[in-house]
């Protein structure tokens, strides 16, 4: 494994990156909750990205993988404001996102905050507004009232020992970066991936993405038995696809 590069964020925050130099448009990979820029998607797509000649970047989010900050102390518009500052002094032109679950969502804001930037968006098991629709609206009474009380509730994990610690803050936060709440304008080509076996991001999720978003060139496409990690083989084979089909059309 390679050393990162670090961009320096003029809020005072150290972002870890890897940059693939390559032609335009870049592809820009954006990971999921807890996740970091090792993960086999972000892995995968730099080197297609390197066997196609395409510019490619990836990088964590403060309080993820090798950037600075402590996690527990993040929240999705810290998240959003890392990889707008990311996009921004590390590619050149318009960008692909493509978002892995709460990247999804941070793709999404990005889009809204520099339209300027993006080329067009890849959603692998997107979760826009997952804080409120998921979190929030899954919590017992007992845990809203520890959470507004302690500021903070532990829940159990899937994917490690240690338990997942939801913080009043990300909650809060959360609500005021919604996107599905209110106009979502994407003219620019979108491919949306979901398994049906996905425990974390339900389909219905997918669909009220779909639904919601306004725009000539979205797509959803439903990949039976296919689980949150969408890491299979046959999977990988389907974001390459996707972010082929958005380049082309992206121009």
């Amino acid at each position: 494994m390679s050393e990162p590069s670090y961009l320096d964020t003029d809020s005072g925050r150290r972002i870890a990156y890897h940059v693939t130099e390559g032609r335009g448009p870049g592809v820009v990979f954006l990971g999921g909750f807890r996740s970091d820029m090792e993960g086999t998607k972000a892995i995968h797509l730099e080197a297609w990205a390197r066997a196609t000649g395409r510019a490619f970047l990836r990088f964590d989010y403060s309080g993820h993988g090798q950037s600075s900050e402590d996690f527990l102390d993040g929240c999705i518009g810290d998240w959003a404001a890392d990889a707008v500052a990311a996009i921004r002094a590390l590619t050149v032109g318009p960008q692909v996102l493509v978002g892995s679950s709460m990247g999804g969502w941070i793709a999404l804001l990005a889009a809204r905050a520099m339209p300027d930037k993006v080329a067009g968006l890849v959603g692998i098991a997107a979760a826009p507004d997952f804080t409120e629709d998921g979190m929030w609206a899954g919590f017992t009474e007992a845990q809203r009232t520890a959470l507004t009380e302690t500021g903070r509730v532990e829940l159990p994990s899937d994917y490690s020992d240690a338990p997942y610690v939801i913080t009043r803050r990300l909650i809060e936060d959360g609500r005021d970066h919604l996107v599905l709440r209110a106009p979502l304008a994407l003219q620019v080509p979108v491919r949306l991936l979901q398994g049906t076996a996905d425990a974390d991001v339900d389909v219905s999720v997918a669909l009220r993405l779909l639904e919601h978003a306004a725009g000539d060139d979205i797509r959803l496409t439903l990949v039976k038995g296919a689980d949150h990690r969408f890491s299979t083989p046959d999977c990988l084979a389907a974001i390459e696809a996707a972010i082929a089909e958005v380049l082309e059309r992206a121009g």
